[in-house]
């Protein structure tokens, strides 16, 4: 009997073979002895859901995504990072000049919330809140006694502007808690620290970092100090990390003539771009100083770089960071973003001055005690580039690539066995937890002092003062000892006076104290006051 196909039975067989291997992957995965194939096309995305479903722990799924980012962008370079949305206006507020929030300088002390000083214009100095009160509460929750964190604070207060946050606040002789409902607001931030004139036809700006309003700020502090008669100017960027690329051009912009080269990025997806001067500078010609140390990166480099290499003035100081790699801003609908590294930055003798990250993160971020170690911040000889890294500058001077701004004048760390006393009472805070509590004790009898010309000449820490101090840095174990004590005892009355004035007068009334005994800021006072006004450009 002649047997009849069954037609469908590849079919059937296709069936059970599917089946036969869905199973046993179904029992591979139960037991954990199977080897999956992933496909090449979106294996990160597979292998995320994977973790997230077979994984020991729980683990979120935002969080899992999060740290397989930071993991990645780690192996690529040390400044291409992964912001997650909690992280992201903490990063983000200080570039964009202005954050929404009710307008407060605080410290933690004793682990109570302690107004330094109420924003200028802000809700909080329009409902009367003044220095030296202490926020209880926020919104009926009790932040007082509790070890709350800076960064915890800040999101209790920050908030859309519009928004109501109420408060609690004890003030000394109030007799009891004060109420307050905030209405949160746009609260500037400044790039700008202070702007003054330190000596006849010398100004000083201290900037801080760059973001969107740094140009309008500079722009406006040179208008006035050439309006005090500036002739010659200090640019403060020490410890400034830098930020905006465009406020870097911006600022830079000022001091270089029209059509000169300021920076040029490139990068392997990233056509070249050049950056030059306009005829919109507004200290074109006087004499330029640039102060930078160890914590000047990024965009302040690129100023102090463009400086450098046109010739138009002399960097002082110690070698800067070295960060020369330029990210743009990627933004997640969740809030997150990514910054990822795209192009390096030249400056207009063609070095790039990013330090090397070949050895590894950790190794990059230990930088500064290396450097520490090596002697660089006592003397510049431990510094070797080799030929291919030098550079020259129209004049003649030579200039170094691969590891940051080299000075052309360097000024070394201070250590000076005089010191002892005054750098112990610095390093342990209490100059500055001293001076904290003297304001909070006087603070009715010195906001008689309406601006630092009135402080400077009518605040004296007089004797009484001084040996108060030195008996709470006793009790603290810091003893005054030592053979010729004169430096120190002269350095602590000073950063006293300095701290005192911050506490009343912010940093119009800390900066010019603290610049009289800063080397570097006298150093270049002094340069600028000889040669008759003129400041000598060095040739190699």
């Amino acid at each position: 009997m002649e047997k009849k196909n069954n037609p469908y039975l590849p079919i059937w067989f296709a069936v059970i073979l599917i089946g036969g291997i869905l199973l046993g992957l179904f029992l591979g995965n139960r037991i954990g002895n199977v080897n999956l194939f992933l496909s090449d096309k979106d294996k990160l995305k597979e292998v995320i859901g994977y973790v997230q479903d077979n994984y020991v722990d729980t683990i979120g799924r935002e969080a899992l995504e999060g740290k397989a980012i930071t993991g990645l962008l780690e192996k690529l370079d040390p400044h291409s990072v992964y912001i997650s949305a909690e992280e992201f206006n903490e990063a983000n507020d200080p570039l964009l000049g202005s954050f929404e929030g009710i307008g407060v300088q605080f410290r933690i002390e004793n682990d109570t919330v302690t107004v330094i000083n109420p924003v200028s214009g802000g809700p909080s100095e329009k409902l009367g809140i003044r220095a030296g009160d202490r926020i209880v509460s926020v919104n009926g929750k009790k932040i007082a006694g509790i070890k709350i964190s800076t960064n915890d604070v800040m999101r209790k207060l920050k908030g859309p502007k519009g928004t109501e946050v109420k408060v609690e606040i004890f003030r000394r002789g109030a007799g009891g808690l004060l109420d307050y409902t905030i209405t949160r607001d746009v609260i500037p931030t400044y790039s700008l620290d202070v702007a003054y004139m330190p000596a006849d036809n010398i100004g000083y700006i201290r900037l801080n970092n760059f973001a969107a309003t740094t140009r309008d700020e500079v722009h406006s502090a040179i208008e006035r100090l050439k309006e005090e008669g500036m002739k010659s100017l200090i640019l403060d960027l020490r410890s400034n990390g830098g930020g905006y690329l465009k406020a870097a051009i911006d600022v830079a912009d000022e001091f270089l003539g029209s059509g000169e080269l300021i920076v040029y990025t490139e990068g392997m997806n990233h056509k070249k771009e050049v950056f030059k001067a306009t005829s919109d500078g507004l200290f074109e010609n006087g004499n330029l100083v640039i102060l930078v140390d160890e914590g000047t990166a990024s965009a302040a480099e690129i100023v102090s770089g463009a400086v450098q290499d046109h010739d138009r003035g002399l960097i002082v100081g110690r070698r800067s960071f070295g960060k020369g790699l330029v990210q743009e801003q990627l933004d997640f609908k969740d809030g997150s973003a990514l910054r990822l590294t795209v192009a390096r930055y030249y400056t207009p003798t063609g070095r790039c001055i990013q330090k090397s990250y070949k050895d590894g993160l950790e190794t990059y971020n230990n930088d500064y005690y290396h450097r520490f170690m090596k002697g660089e911040f006592e003397h510049p000889d431990s510094i070797k580039f080799p030929d291919s890294l030098k550079y020259k500058t129209p004049k003649g001077r030579t200039v170094y690539g691969g590891g940051g701004i080299m000075p052309d004048i360097f000024i070394p760390i201070e250590k000076d066995s005089s010191l002892q006393y005054y750098n112990q009472c610095i390093n342990k805070g209490l100059v500055y937890q001293f001076a904290f509590d003297y304001t909070d004790r006087f603070r009715s009898q010195l906001m008689r002092f309406k601006n630092l010309d009135q402080f400077e000449k009518g605040f004296i820490v007089a004797d009484n003062i001084y040996n108060e101090f030195v008996a709470y840095a006793d009790k603290k174990g810091v003893k005054r000892t030592g053979k010729d004590l004169t430096k120190s005892d002269r350095y602590v009355r000073i950063m006293l006076k300095a701290y005192i004035g911050r506490n009343i007068l912010d940093n119009d009334g800390f900066f010019p104290i603290l610049n009289t005994i800063d080397p570097g800021f006298l150093k270049a006072v002094d340069m600028l006051k000889k040669n008759g006004g003129k400041l000598k450009i060095l040739h190699s």
